[in-house]
């Protein structure tokens, strides 16, 4: 199960895009703390974006940011763990995001620290005037997907190599 949405570059989006997200991984069969933990991961990605990047540039629509999500099929795997992967692009900003070391009394700075914390991996993308952040979280199936979800949520692409199909990681970078 896969999607891809154009969400406007506005702090709505963030509310928009962790219930569809939280949606999609309940028809599949995630389990309630790890679509917890994505909609945490994802809402600090796209928060970031929507705090220190520009919208997608052209040929993009004006004032949008992207968000993606890719649920791999544990069945597909042979057992019940998989992965997720959750990546938001923008239009990037002056400095790549990174990891913060803010003092107690600070009142940001924390969010990649979670994200670090909670995923498997993390890590940054510049494509021409494209940025995305992605990170790889490990899931599990509490129960099988109902015969009833159609068949975008049940199957897994191995052709797309695991990975959302409009930015995919190369490998794993620590920033």
């Amino acid at each position: 199960m896969s999607r891809v949405v154009l969400l406007p570059h506005a702090a709505s989006s963030v509310t928009s895009a962790r219930r569809r997200l939280c949606s999609d991984l309940r028809a599949c069969g995630v389990g309630p703390a790890k679509v917890d933990d994505a909609a945490i991961v994802l809402s600090e990605l796209l928060s970031n974006a929507l705090r220190h990047a520009a919208p997608l540039p052209e040929p993009f629509p004006p004032g949008c940011v992207q968000v993606a999500w890719e649920v791999e099929n544990p069945s597909a795997a042979g057992g019940r763990d998989g992965w997720l992967e959750v990546a938001v692009r923008d239009g990037g900003a002056q400095t790549l995001p990174r990891l913060a070391r803010p003092s107690l009394s600070a009142l940001g700075g924390r969010g990649l620290g979670i994200v670090e914390h909670i995923a498997a991996k993390w890590g940054t993308e510049v494509d021409d005037r494209v940025t995305t952040v992605w990170a790889v979280l490990e899931t599990a199936v509490a129960e099988p997907p109902e015969r009833g979800v159609p068949a975008s949520h049940r199957s897994y692409d191995q052709a797309s190599g695991g990975r959302i199909p409009v930015a995919p990681p190369q490998q794993a970078a620590r920033t």
